[in-house]
């Protein structure tokens, strides 16, 4: 099949066509940036949401979120709202947002807390492991313990929460989180608390909100409060006259720290496998600039109590990307994490937390105002970039353009897993 030569001519009615789909791959260009219709087509979102966001582990939250036994979040993912609750054992559990009985929603809200997860329409009542342990009116015959909730798959990866609708959820988590372990582990985010979370809704396409996160080719220019701590040549630069000194000075400072940090049990060393396995995943502890203990206006801690035993506030920047919607970054006194969720093919929500130690006090050891204040400008102005590129691609003038090989390497990993992972999902179907 021939793919038009601009997305907004697709007819409305084909619906999620083999052929276009196949032929929309092969047509990919590695180097390049994807086609329109990977950003504007309902077909092609319709395949997201079946083959990576139904398929793959997705990060939702943070165990903060639900500190005490009966606390909640509801979580959105496509057409599923899922239900995740702490439980009287203190493990967090994952459901369908559904009632068995004829699929009411059960909890309306994103976030509560409750002694039993109770129906509002009929009052079906279930125990917070999911089991149904009331229903009025239903007969001798009734049998309750084969109308519990729909579980769904839940990993807690040192408090960093991740679900997966697939009946066989892919079994390579389980190396991720062994190798990341170590480095999340010493900053003990259970023992946290949410100090702020802020919601926006991106007016631009899911992958376009990750493809500006996996590079910093445009921070300079367009993030002024970040680059206060962040060296510009953090995240790749090409070499030459003009950056030599501060390229082999950056190296050296990486070097060193990494030095340090290992001594103090930090595990810093890149990982990079954003695009070689199922869960693709990377992390690196970089050196922050200025004071260089955290991502604030200054540089600065914004809270004077530090996570878990740390001593020292000079830590860097550990950051944690994870395929196909997470980036994270922790410091040696706050973390913060964001989780990015498709609503339609031009609409993404973006969520960022904040977590600090949860005997941290506001107001005398931390300001949210503070706090917030880097990636709050961040946030708003990637924003802005999204949504201008979403009205770029969907001119009849958009070609796909290439990457640069030093800067954005990244985002070629990301285009690569997701070309890949949406194939496969196609050919595991046929």
């Amino acid at each position: 099949m021939s793919i038009p030569s601009h997305p907004l001519t697709l007819h409305p009615r084909l619906g999620a066509s083999r052929a276009f789909l196949d032929a929309l791959l092969d047509r990919r260009r590695p180097g390049y940036s994807l086609e329109a219709p990977f950003y504007l087509s309902d077909e092609v979102f319709q395949a997201d949401m079946a083959y990576i966001f139904r398929r793959h582990w997705i990060f939702v939250g943070v165990a903060p979120q639900m500190p005490e036994p009966g606390d909640y979040i509801t979580v959105d993912i496509g057409e599923d709202s899922l239900l995740i609750v702490r439980d009287d054992d203190m493990g967090l559990r994952a459901f369908h947002n559904v009632c068995r009985h004829r699929g009411s929603r059960l909890c309306q809200e994103h976030q509560g807390s409750l002694g039993h997860i109770v129906c509002p329409y009929h009052q079906w009542t279930y125990d917070l492991g999911g089991r149904l342990v009331h229903a009025d009116h239903m007969g001798e015959a009734f049998l309750r313990e084969q109308h519990g909730l729909h579980k769904v798959h839940l990993r807690n990866l040192e408090g960093l929460i991740f679900v997966c609708l697939a009946d066989q959820p892919p079994e390579d988590f389980d190396e991720v989180a062994a190798r990341m372990k170590p480095y999340l582990a010493p900053h003990r985010l259970e023992d946290c608390k949410v100090a702020a979370q802020v919601d926006i809704i991106e007016e631009g396409n899911w992958k376009l909100t990750l493809e500006n996160n996996r590079e910093c080719y445009h921070c300079v220019a367009n993030h002024p409060e970040l680059t206060v701590s962040l060296y510009e040549h953090g995240f790749g630069a090409q070499p030459g006259p003009q950056n030599a000194d501060g390229v082999a000075r950056f190296e050296d400072i990486v070097k060193s720290n990494h030095a340090r940090w290992q001594s103090l049990g930090l595990p810093s060393a890149r990982i990079e496998e954003l695009d070689s396995r199922v869960s693709g995943f990377r992390t690196q502890r970089l050196p922050l600039d200025r004071a260089g203990q955290s991502q604030t206006l200054n540089a600065e801690v914004a809270c004077r109590k530090l996570l878990g035993d740390f001593r020292e506030k000079s830590l860097g920047g550990l950051s944690f990307w994870t395929q196909p919607n997470s980036w994270h970054h922790f410091m040696s006194d706050h973390v913060v994490s964001f989780s990015t969720l498709p609503l339609d093919p031009g609409r993404t929500l973006v969520r960022t937390l904040w977590c600090v130690h949860k005997d941290a006090v506001e107001g005398v050891d931390y300001s949210v105002e503070n706090l917030t204040a880097v990636w709050n400008a961040t946030n708003a102005q990637d924003r802005r970039l999204v949504e201008a590129t979403q009205r770029g691609v969907a001119s009849p003038a958009y070609q796909p353009g290439p990457y640069s090989p030093y800067t954005e390497g990244l985002v070629e990993a990301f285009s690569n897993w997701y070309v890949t992972r949406l194939r496969a999902g196609l050919q595991g179907d046929r």
